[in-house]
């Protein structure tokens, strides 16, 4: 089992919690998880963080090999969640073309035919308009976390290193 990360994850953890100047221990997690066979995501995920030009994008380059290709179990598992959007009465056609051509169906197809799971901010939602990857994940038995969960669960610590300026009270402009 494997956690396999949306590419939300990513894009979140830059932009807020773990910018790359902010957090660089994240970064590093990440890396020593995947040397370690915990962490992942997949080709569809790199392709989605390549297409623009910010750190994320190079950063993304830089780790090619944390985003896993598709294989032929994948392919089948990614075959039947179509099936399944597709068969759905309760999802709008536009919907079920969105879900087939997005990372979504080839993440979950992934932890599908792997036994892994798949970390997202998603939460599930009823809209007919998006197949949201909570909602398909658990009509296929496929679990589903946040990030913190992810990292409480693997017992992540991202502590300040001896580099760190220690930020006092008086910094702060207060008691003046």
């Amino acid at each position: 089992m494997a956690y396999l990360i949306d590419a939300d994850v990513f894009i979140r953890a830059k932009n807020e919690h773990y910018g790359f100047e902010l957090c660089p221990g994240f970064w590093d997690w990440l890396e020593r998880m995947h040397a370690s066979d915990v962490a992942h995501s997949v080709d569809a995920v790199y392709t989605e963080l390549t297409a623009g030009d910010d750190d994320l994008a190079r950063w993304a380059a830089d780790h090619r090999s944390f985003f896993l290709p598709l294989t032929a179990a994948e392919l089948a598992a990614v075959a039947a969640l179509n099936r399944w959007a597709n068969d759905s009465t309760h999802y709008e056609p536009s919907a079920k073309a969105e879900f087939a051509r997005s990372a979504d169906s080839f993440l979950i197809g992934h932890a599908l035919a792997g036994g892994h799971v798949v970390v997202t901010h998603e939460t599930v939602n009823d809209s007919r308009r998006r197949i949201k990857i909570p909602n398909a994940a658990a009509a296929h038995n496929v679990r589903v976390v946040n990030p913190f969960q992810m990292l409480k669960a693997e017992g992540a610590q991202f502590v300040l290193g001896s580099q760190s300026r220690q930020l006092r009270f008086s910094d702060l402009g207060a008691g003046s």
